[in-house]
């Protein structure tokens, strides 16, 4: 068989790669530009804030299935629940970042408390964190002898929000919601200078 009459063959099998290849093509770009609408943060809603649609937008991403976040349609089911952690705009909403609860449960209060550079944890502090607020007197006080010999007075708490460090200063505040019965212990702590915040572990042991 003369290379003249092969010709048509392999031009008709070229063809037909070509054709097989741009189906390949089509299909990777279907599967590429697949979007999904989901939920986006559009302002600046802090921790405990109640959502509002205001707060709220929609968008259509290509979406990777180990991104959780509510989906466009859901969008009203989230509208007057609370952020359980700060969300800033630009970001996609995911179902954990909302709660249904307060951020202050009954029968608990809220206390700031201010720690220097030296006394943040190197560990980042996260809403719901378990912590411990530890009585230490400061240093020359009528207590400190008597702290020597017993164990220091601790109170259990949990972590609502931390501030970013102040500028010139350093200082970073967290806000502790304790029981009630010991909010204003923990304040008078604070005030005193004699209340250092120490991390508990995951089940507050």
């Amino acid at each position: 068989m003369s290379a003249r009459r092969r010709r048509p063959g392999i031009i008709a099998l070229s063809v037909a790669l070509i054709a097989a290849g741009g189906a390949g093509v089509s299909v990777l770009l279907l599967q590429v530009g697949h979007r999904t609408d989901v939920v986006t943060v559009v302002r600046d809603v802090q921790v405990g804030q109640v959502l509002t649609e205001t707060d709220l937008g929609k968008a259509s991403v290509a979406l990777d299935p180990a991104v959780k976040a509510v989906h466009a349609d859901d969008l009203k089911s989230v509208v007057g629940k609370r952020a359980a952690v700060e969300l800033k705009p630009g970001s996609l909403l995911a179902p954990a970042q909302v709660t249904k609860d307060s951020v202050v449960q009954a029968g608990e209060q809220l206390v700031p408390i201010g720690l220097e550079p030296k006394q943040i944890p190197a560990t980042a502090l996260v809403p719901g964190q378990k912590v411990q607020l530890v009585h230490v007197p400061a240093q020359g006080s009528a207590d400190t002898g008597k702290a020597a010999d017993a164990a220091p007075k601790s109170i259990d708490g949990r972590v609502v929000k931390a501030s970013g460090a102040a500028p010139g200063t350093g200082i970073v505040v967290v806000d502790v919601a304790t029981s009630a019965a010991y909010g204003p212990t923990a304040a008078a702590w604070e005030a005193a200078g004699a209340l250092r915040l120490v991390l508990a572990a995951p089940d507050g042991r």
